[in-house]
């Protein structure tokens, strides 16, 4: 079992714990938790959130040193850090442990010293502000969410739902992760690298053309699909569809077609026992070549390797009876 250490840094919302504690109290491996989450602070007891409510934390940062992964929420920190936080979270880089900010929380880790000549993500608002105090860190605002070895940021309290997602599918795989995706009733899993939204509301899904056509798409990604047959079927030009594409998903179509393809080959990978041309045929990425190119370029790992790391656990838990994973990806 993964342990997270979920640590609490006062003022902070209900969104930024919820969001950690529904995703990773999904994930089932054989039947049993794949996650044990401890939240924690530097002063154990009532912790002040948004908005007037009281959280009580029973921890205190000795479960920092029990973690596999350390997550930090909240922005309370952000002007100055309690130096018993930043000296737990030095202690947690020099063992290696995995560490992770949520949008603001990212200036913890900057006091902290951990994110020096690495490249971290924030919401687009406050990098100015980071990029001014900690000239040694290098900010970008293009995307969702960042990896930089062990260390994990993410670009606003949303984007903490992607960032949750890419930590299961890197533990678990692919096919558990889009289970929890499916359960939380969020989309796919996304690459790190799809930029963020900075100001253009979408109308609502049930009325989005273009959503009803990657929705079409996802279920034909073993068919030939062109520009031309999205654009035709969400009864737009292939301009309109591409522009729209990149101001919904931050991707092209071709690209979020890729995307989608790779993922399914993952699930493909984790959960039958087709050959790889089999594999590759059903999630549109023609041939074994094509998706050992396409697979080892996106996660730097051949599609045999992939089985080995990832099948055995999901199997499992099929066998476990969760097999709903499996369901939606043999019927092609």
């Amino acid at each position: 079992m993964h342990r997270i250490a979920l640590v609490v840094v006062a003022p902070i919302t209900t969104v930024e714990l919820s969001i950690p504690e529904l995703a990773f109290g999904q994930v089932l491996v054989a039947g049993r938790p794949g996650y044990e989450t401890e939240i924690c602070a530097a002063d154990p007891g009532a912790v002040v959130g948004s908005g007037g409510f009281e959280l009580t934390v029973r921890h205190g940062l000795e479960a920092v040193e029990r973690a596999d992964t350390v997550m930090v929420v909240g922005e309370g920190g952000r002007e100055c850090a309690d130096p018993r936080l930043l000296g737990a979270l030095r202690e947690a880089g020099r063992a290696g442990k995995r560490i992770v900010s949520v949008c603001g929380s990212v200036f913890v880790l900057a006091q902290a010293g951990l994110v020096d000549g690495r490249t971290v993500t924030i919401y687009w608002q406050h990098a100015p502000e980071l990029r001014r105090r900690f000239p040694a860190v290098d900010v970008r605002t293009d995307v969702l969410f960042h990896q930089d070895g062990p260390v994990l940021t993410s670009a606003g309290l949303t984007a903490a739902v992607e960032l949750c997602l890419h930590m299961i599918r890197t533990d678990y795989g692919s096919a558990v992760a889009n289970q929890v995706a499916r359960v939380m009733v969020a989309g796919p899993v996304r690459p790190a690298g799809q930029a963020q939204v900075i100001s253009s509301p979408l109308p609502p899904e049930g009325k989005n053309p273009f959503a009803r056509t990657r929705d079409w798409a996802l279920g034909r990604l073993h068919e030939p699909l062109s520009l031309t047959d999205l654009a035709r079927e969400s009864h737009s030009s292939v301009r309109t569809l591409t522009r729209r594409f990149q101001a919904e998903t931050g991707m092209s179509p071709l690209q979020w077609l890729l995307h989608q393809r790779l993922e399914r080959a993952r699930e493909l990978l984790e959960t039958t026992d087709l050959s790889l041309e089999q594999v590759a045929h059903h999630s549109g990425l023609g041939t074994a070549d094509s998706l050992r190119q396409h697979l080892v370029r996106r996660s730097g790992i051949t599609p045999s390797a992939y089985r080995a790391a990832f099948a055995r656990g999901v199997q499992e838990q099929l066998a476990a009876g969760h097999g709903a994973v499996r369901s939606n990806v043999s019927a092609h």
